[in-house]
């Protein structure tokens, strides 16, 4: 470990890990593989559902000195360009199966993704929906919201904030909160949200996805947790490595891993990688990833923009917090000390979830400097 001391404000081997930990009867009360089963059974039922492409990038593989990269390519789920279709929507039928439409709103805080999730869920429920955005979050954003017919409240300097402000509205008027992260108390409908999120490990792995090492995206925890459930629960402690990649401005899984205990960052949490800004971890995904998950890392907005761009060049539109596992991927590849920390070699076969394309169309094109359709065609 002391060769990592250079790099212990941005890298992290787990201190908790135990990989011979078995996948217990108190993690699958959070999340299991009947539960992940269950996920994809109903998702798959939904008018136009396909599984998302999943993307062999052979040059950029070799470019990176390993042996295969597969890109995990969510810029079209349902159309709503985002892996969060997968866990709003989902929580928002399991309430209303469980409740029935009469009375109901449900809302959420968001930074743009699960918001439109949520929204998009309760269009398809027939139930009216209230979204918080915090100001920081794109106008674009706001709007396609607002084209599912939700009404949008802003309220909140950060994710945070209106997660505080969306929990208090609807303590007043008896909404049903559909957050992606939890908190002491309110635990059972953040479960839903993760437990689809385990459908890309599902829909991967059916693609044919055997990765010895996967890097993930951060935010609150809730998908790194879903992904990490899935393999650790079927695989055990042959499960893949896994790596979790935050902003560094907005680290709290980071932070949570180098303090050993749950742990809030405070600051403006300013990142282009708008989705994982978020300062306060998900208390069930902790349950989870603190046990599991092999180490963390962080990047500067310049590495996911780069990213951004580098998969542009292959006609791949990745979104600002969609490449952050793909660009903490790139950043450990080009250092000897991390990968040998991480047994990163020629031999590797890594799997990264490119959870969004460009949710905002002009933020994408301002960074990439063309366009997604140009991009694409």
């Amino acid at each position: 470990m002391s060769d990592l001391a250079e790099h212990s404000s941005d890298f992290i081997l787990n201190p908790h890990l135990d990989r011979a930990r078995p996948y217990g009867e108190e993690l699958r009360g959070i999340l299991s593989l009947a539960g992940a089963q269950a996920a994809h059974d109903a998702i798959s039922r939904w008018e136009a559902y396909a599984p998302t492409p999943l993307r062999d990038l052979p040059s950029l593989a070799d470019r990176l000195d390993i042996a295969q990269l597969l890109y995990k390519d969510e810029g079209k789920r349902f159309g709503l360009k985002s892996f969060k279709a997968l866990g709003g929507a989902y929580a928002v039928d399991r309430i209303v199966a469980a409740r029935g439409r009469d009375g109901l709103t449900v809302t959420c805080a968001t930074d743009g993704n699960h918001g439109r999730s949520v929204a998009w869920g309760a269009r398809r429920a027939g139930v009216p929906a209230v979204i918080y955005l915090h100001e920081t979050v794109s106008e674009g954003r706001a709007e396609a919201i607002r084209a599912f017919g939700a009404q949008v409240v802003r309220e909140g300097r950060t994710y945070d904030d209106s997660v505080r402000a969306c929990a208090e509205a609807a303590r007043r008027h008896g909404w049903q909160i559909v957050s992606d992260t939890s908190w002491p108390g309110y635990e059972e409908v953040p479960k839903d949200v993760m437990q689809g999120y385990a459908v890309l490990a599902m829909e991967a792995e059916a693609q044919g996805a055997r990765p010895t090492h996967v890097f993930v995206q951060g935010g609150v925890g809730g998908l790194a947790a879903g992904v990490l459930s899935y393999r650790w629960e079927k695989l055990g402690a042959e499960r893949p490595i896994l790596v979790v990649v935050e902003p560094e401005t907005a680290a709290c899984l980071f932070e949570s891993a180098r303090n050993g205990t749950l742990t809030t960052v405070g600051g403006d949490l300013d990142t282009i990688m708008a989705g994982l800004a978020c300062g306060e971890p998900s208390v069930l995904a902790w349950r989870i990833l603190d046990p599991g998950a092999d180490a963390f890392m962080t990047i500067a907005d310049r590495a996911a923009a780069d990213v951004m761009r580098l998969l542009a060049q292959l006609g791949v539109v990745g979104g600002e917090s969609g490449v952050a596992g793909l660009a903490g991927l790139v950043k450990a590849s080009a250092d000897p000390v991390l990968r040998r920390a991480l047994k990163l070699d020629a031999s590797s076969r890594v799997l990264c979830y490119g959870t969004e394309g460009a949710t905002d169309p002009e933020v994408y094109s301002s960074i990439v400097g063309r366009t997604a359709e140009e991009v694409e065609a």
